[in-house]
């Protein structure tokens, strides 16, 4: 639900909604979430359940569950159908009413696609990403038990379980966490832990704030900057000074974007 997306959006009418194929794999707005960027309503079709059909069988299928169905608004390279092998021609020849294409949306020359996103998120560019999305890039995921030793030796931190979202490269980010309905100043661990256990781990540290965790299952991670890369250090003590550090780059991060 990108700025190019939004775009498509644009042309709608008010009785319009939209169709996601959705996929479980690396998504940066899965299932629900999606509801947040859009007035519209949404359907979804798993991909699954119809990338067997052929181009005319989608389109029926579209004709069938929607008839009074009058526009379909897709971008210039839309492809539907068995292995996406049907094209806007195909499209226009197969669908009786009004078919709106939408140009390439370009931000500085930048081609606005979720590949391209899904890149800068690979590469850790999260500003990048986030000026592509047209918001901050924001992940939600399950609590977990962690391995226990940020509250003894380091500092308390809130473990996570993510699932369908796309997880940014390993490394330590400056993040804003939703917890108890409430955003709180954030920084957040991606990586395998590897100067304790080795483990994958997604967790989340707030600044100047006890965690206290009452009966939430899940929690919201946004996400603006990353700090560094994924480390292994020799010494406990030597992890601790740069857990404070990376603490007090966030800090100083909310400190200048707050003025």
């Amino acid at each position: 639900m990108h700025l190019g997306h939004q775009q498509l959006f644009l042309r709608q009418n008010k009785d319009g909604a939209i169709v996601v194929i959705q996929t479980d794999y690396e998504n940066l707005s899965p299932n629900r979430f999606r509801s947040r960027y859009t007035k519209f309503p949404i359907i979804y079709y798993p991909l699954k359940n119809i990338k067997h059909l052929s181009g005319k069988e989608f389109i029926d299928l579209l004709t069938q569950e929607f008839p009074n169905l009058e526009k379909i608004i897709v971008g210039f390279d839309f492809h539907f159908g068995y292995k996406a092998s049907y094209g806007i021609d195909d499209l226009k020849k197969m669908f009786q009413g009004e078919v709106v294409i939408v140009d390439e949306y370009k931000i500085d020359n930048i081609a606005v696609h979720s590949r391209v996103i899904r890149e800068y998120l690979r590469s850790s560019k999260i500003e990048e990403a986030n000026r592509l999305l047209g918001y901050n890039y924001t992940i939600e995921g399950e609590i977990i038990q962690g391995q226990g030793l940020g509250k003894k030796q380091f500092v308390p931190t809130i473990n996570l379980n993510i699932k369908l979202f796309l997880i940014p490269q390993e490394g330590i980010y400056i993040t804003q966490t939703k917890l108890n309905n409430k955003l709180y100043n954030s920084v957040t661990f991606i990586g395998h832990r590897v100067t304790t256990d080795g483990k994958f781990a997604v967790e989340t540290h707030l600044l100047n704030q006890d965690i206290i965790l009452k009966d939430e299952k899940n929690i919201q991670i946004t996400f603006f900057h990353k700090i560094r890369d994924n480390k292994k250090f020799d010494i406990y003590e030597d992890l601790k000074d740069q857990i404070l550090d990376d603490i007090s780059k966030a800090k100083q991060y909310f400190k200048d974007t707050n003025g």
